[in-house]
């Protein structure tokens, strides 16, 4: 999954570079795995915006994705790898020896034609794809979508060529080592999936124009210094300013350094070592 530049024939090409979408192998969804996906523009239902530098975009379909994974002991065949405009991942189409069709994300070195499986209770391959507690995971194989609670779902490692790393497993709990270099400890009932997640050169890709952040949905940011005062801290003074203050969001929380982690969060007990 290479990424590609393209030739600098326009300014807003020279340091363009886009994926090579070599690894898709279908362009249309199932579309009975996909729902609408509604736009806001970043306005609640009193038409006011509550998510600023939101807007347009191209019109999109949401593919309803198994991060469950609870079709246990069922064999399924990857059909096809997919593009996901929801996400920063491929999706890989699932078909299960019932008949049944689900979307997952695409671990790294996936193929059309492999067989996947998940189970709570029996012992199955540590294959690429497949799912299970991690207490039956070996310490030191690399999982991706973890969750936090049994049957709740995958929530941490979901993204284009994240993982986390099995260190020990003990007393019912299970810890992992994630990129950041933070340790935190799982209940070893929890579901995750063998393997990375795929399409690592994600972060390599260059925007390149303010054109293609349009067609993602996002639209222009107006720096603080450039406001009045009434509109932002940093607004106003006399010629160019460089806001006279330490940097602040437009409600006065600091923009730098500033922890707004809440201490009473249930979470925090699980974790051992925090993030670098």
């Amino acid at each position: 999954m290479p990424t590609r530049k393209l030739k600098p024939d326009t300014p807003g090409r020279r340091y363009m570079s886009v994926s090579t979408f070599e690894e898709i192998t279908k362009s249309t969804p199932e579309r009975k795995l996909t729902t609408a996906l509604r736009k806001t523009g970043g306005r609640n239902n009193h038409g006011r915006i509550t998510s600023r530098r939101r807007g347009g975009g191209h019109k999109r379909r949401y593919r309803i994705i198994d991060f469950k994974r609870n079709k246990f002991d069922f064999s399924g065949i990857i059909e096809s790898i997919e593009y996901d405009p929801n996400r920063s991942p491929r999706i890989a189409l699932v078909n299960y020896d019932d008949g049944e069709k689900r979307y997952i994300i695409a671990p790294d070195g996936i193929k059309v034609g492999d067989k996947i499986i998940s189970s709570m209770e029996n012992q199955i391959p540590f294959k690429t794809g497949n799912a299970m507690p991690l207490g039956k995971i070996p310490e030191g194989l690399l999982v991706h979508n973890i969750e936090f609670k049994p049957g709740k779902g995958a929530q941490m490692a979901r993204s284009a060529g994240s993982y986390a790393r099995i260190m020990a497993s003990e007393t019912g709990m299970v810890t992992l080592k994630l990129p950041s270099g933070e340790l935190r400890m799982i209940p070893e009932n929890c579901l995750a999936t063998i393997g990375t997640v795929g399409n690592k050169s994600h972060e390599n890709i260059s925007i390149g124009k303010a054109g293609r952040a349009r067609w993602m949905g996002r639209r222009p940011k107006v720096r603080g210094v450039a406001m009045n005062p009434v509109d932002h801290p940093h607004g106003g003074g006399e010629g160019k300013t460089s806001g006279g203050r330490h940097p602040v969001s437009p409600w006065g929380t600091p923009a730098k350094g500033y922890r707004t982690r809440k201490k009473n969060k249930a979470s925090n007990k699980y974790i051992i070592k925090r993030r670098k």
